[in-house]
C-alpha cells in the first residue's frame, strides 16, 4: 500500500499511462513530460482560484447558517424541534454522501463543468429555499444547496494543487483555511444579525445574488486547467459510501441534535454505517489495484498524509465542538440573548480569518512543525481555560478562551492541510481532496456529538442531584471541555510527527 502511494510511482515521474489523473501531469507522463518545477501560476490562475474562494466561502457558510434560525422556524413553520433539526441534518447528510463520489468526478471531468454544475445546484437550492412556502420545500433547497457544496470544497482542493507551484501552496491553503474554519464559525453569527431585523427567508435572498454573480463570472472566466481520464463508476462503491458516511454522520448528527424523537435508536444508524465502512474500505483496496476505486484510500499510504489528516480530526472535533457548547453555554447558563452570543463569538473568527493567511507564508518558509506544535499547544491551553468557566463567569472570559482557540486552529489548519494534500503524488490528488472533506464532516459531526453528549450526561447527573439547571449545565460544560482538554495532550504528542511534504513536481498547466 505504501509502494502505491510513493511519488516515485507518480505519473509526473514515470508511473504509467494507467495510473494517470485530472492532473496535467498524467498527460506528461505519457509523452510530453515535466521540464522543472514552475515558479509561477499560468496566466489566468489567480482568477480561477479566487472565483472558487469566494464561492466556497458562500456556500460554506450555509453549513452551520441556519443553527440559530431553528427556532424561528419552528415557530413560522409549525414543526417540531425534532423536524427542524432535519434541516441541518439533511444539509449535512447530503454532504457526507455526495464527496466521497467527487474523487471520480475530479478525474473523469474538467475544471469548469464541475464549478458550473456546482454553483448552479446551490443557486436552484437557495431560490428554492428562499421561495419555500412550507417546510417540505425548504428541505428540498436545503438538500440541493447541500449537493452543490460537496462538490465545491474538494474542486477547490484539487484546483489548487493543479495550478500552484509547490513553494507557494502554504500561502494559498492558508486563504482555504479561512473558507474551512471561519465560514461555519460566523454562520451563527450572520443569521443572528439577519433575524434581529428581517424575516428567515432573507438569510437565503441575500446570499442568491452573491452565489449568481460567481456562477456567471465562473461562466465567463474559468477555463479548463486538468486533463480528465475516462473511467467508470462504481456503482456498489457509491451504494457503500452512502450507507457508510451517511448513516455514521446521521447518527453523530442526531447525537448532536441534543435530544428529540428518532425514528431509530442511535446506535442503529451507527452500526450499519460502521458495517458499511468496512466493507467500502476493503472494496476500496480491491479496485485500487486495478485503478478503479472510487475513493482511492492508498493516500493513506503516504505518512505524512495519514498524520496530518489524524491531527485535522482532532482539530475539527475541536472547533465544531465549541461551535455548539459554547452558544448553550452563553444563553442556557449567562442568559444571553442569540444575537449577543453571535457577536460574542465573531471575535475568533476575525481572529482565525487574519491569521489563516499569515500562517500560510510562514508554511513556505519554515514548514509545517514549527507552526503546528505550538498552534496545538496553544488549542490546548484554550481548552483548558474553558474548563474553568461556571456560572458566574464573565462573558469576556468566554471571548478571552474563544480568541485563543482560533488563534490556536489558524496555526493548525494550514499547515496540515497543505502537508496532508502536498504529499501525495499528482495522481492522488482527487482522492486525497475528496478524503479530506469526507474526514472534516464526520470529524465536525463526532465533535458535536461528542461534546453534547458529555454536557448532556453530566447535567442529567448533576440534576438528579438535586442542583439547579444553571448550575447542572454549567458543569455540563466543564465536562464536555475536560474530555477536549485531554484529546488536546494527544494531539501536542502526535504533532511532533508532522513533516514537511517531500516536494513534488508542480503540474505544468496549460489552460484549454
Amino acid at each position: 500500500m505504501t509502494a502505491a502511494a510513493d511519488p516515485s510511482t507518480s505519473p509526473a515521474t514515470g508511473g504509467g499511462a494507467g495510473t494517470g489523473t485530472g492532473s496535467p501531469a498524467a498527460g506528461a507522463a505519457s509523452g510530453t513530460g515535466v521540464t522543472g518545477t514552475a515558479e509561477r501560476m499560468a496566466p489566468g490562475s489567480g482568477l480561477v482560484i479566487g472565483l472558487l474562494l469566494v464561492s466556497a466561502f458562500v456556500v460554506i457558510l450555509n453549513e452551520t447558517i441556519m443553527s440559530v434560525a431553528l427556532p424561528r422556524l419552528m415557530e413560522d413553520l409549525q414543526v417540531t424541534t425534532a423536524t427542524a433539526q432535519w434541516l441541518t441534518t439533511g444539509f449535512m447528510l447530503t454532504m457526507a454522501v455526495v464527496i466521497p463520489v467527487t474523487g471520480f468526478l475530479l478525474q473523469r471531468f474538467h475544471i469548469r463543468p464541475l464549478f458550473l454544475t456546482a454553483m448552479s445546484l446551490f443557486s436552484t437550492g437557495t431560490l428554492v429555499a428562499a421561495l419555500a412556502p412550507g417546510f417540505g420545500a425548504l428541505l428540498v433547497g436545503r438538500v440541493v444547496q447541500a449537493s452543490g457544496t460537496a462538490i465545491m470544497m474538494p474542486l477547490l482542493f484539487t484546483t489548487v494543487l493543479t495550478l500552484v507551484p509547490a513553494s507557494s501552496r502554504g500561502r494559498m491553503m492558508g486563504r482555504i483555511s479561512i473558507v474551512i474554519a471561519v465560514a461555519p464559525a460566523i454562520g451563527p453569527t450572520i443569521s443572528g444579525l439577519v433575524l434581529s431585523v428581517l424575516d428567515w427567508r432573507w438569510m437565503f435572498w441575500l446570499v442568491l445574488p452573491i452565489a449568481l454573480v460567481s456562477l456567471a463570472l465562473g461562466a465567463a472566466r474559468i477555463r479548463n486547467a486538468t486533463t480528465p481520464r475516462p473511467g467508470s463508476l462504481d456503482v456498489p462503491s457509491v451504494v457503500l459510501s452512502a450507507l457508510a458516511f451517511g448513516g455514521l454522520l446521521y447518527g453523530l448528527s442526531s447525537i448532536g441534535e441534543g435530544g428529540g424523537a428518532h425514528v431509530l435508536p442511535l446506535w442503529v444508524p451507527i452500526a450499519v454505517g460502521a458495517a458499511a465502512l468496512a466493507v467500502f474500505v476493503h472494496r476500496q483496496l480491491r479496485l485500487a489495484r486495478a485503478d478503479a476505486a472510487l475513493l482511492d484510500l492508498r493516500v493513506f499510504g503516504t505518512s505524512a498524509f495519514a498524520i496530518a489528516v489524524g491531527l485535522v480530526v482532532i482539530s475539527m472535533v475541536a472547533l465544531f465542538g465549541s461551535l455548539i457548547v459554547l452558544p448553550l453555554y452563553l444563553q442556557q447558563v449567562l442568559d444571553l440573548t442569540t444575537l449577543s452570543t453571535g457577536l460574542l463569538l465573531l471575535p475568533g473568527g476575525v481572529v482565525m480569518a487574519v491569521l489563516s493567511p499569515v500562517v500560510g507564508g510562514l508554511f513556505d518558509r519554515v514548514g509545517p512543525r514549527p507552526l503546528v506544535t505550538p498552534g496545538v499547544v496553544v488549542v490546548s491551553a484554550a481548552l483548558w481555560t474553558l474548563t474553568t468557566l461556571g456560572a458566574g463567569s464573565s462573558p469576556l472570559h468566554v471571548v478571552a478562551a474563544h480568541v485563543l482557540l482560533s488563534a490556536g486552529l489558524a496555526f493548525v489548519f494550514t499547515p496540515l492541510l497543505t502537508s496532508a494534500l502536498g504529499s501525495l503524488p499528482p495522481r492522488l490528488y482527487s482522492h486525497g481532496s475528496a478524503v479530506v472533506s469526507t474526514v472534516q464532516q464526520l470529524a465536525g459531526g463526532a465533535g458535536t456529538a461528542l461534546f453534547v453528549t458529555l454536557l448532556s450526561t453530566r447535567s442529567a447527573a448533576r440534576l438528579a442531584e438535586g442542583a439547579d439547571a444553571v448550575a447542572a449545565t454549567a458543569d455540563g460544560v466543564r465536562a464536555a471541555f475536560l474530555v477536549g482538554a485531554v484529546l488536546s495532550l494527544v494531539a501536542v504528542g502526535v504533532s511532533l510527527l508532522v513533516r514537511r511534504p517531500a516536494q513534488q513536481p508542480s503540474p505544468e498547466v496549460v489552460p484549454h
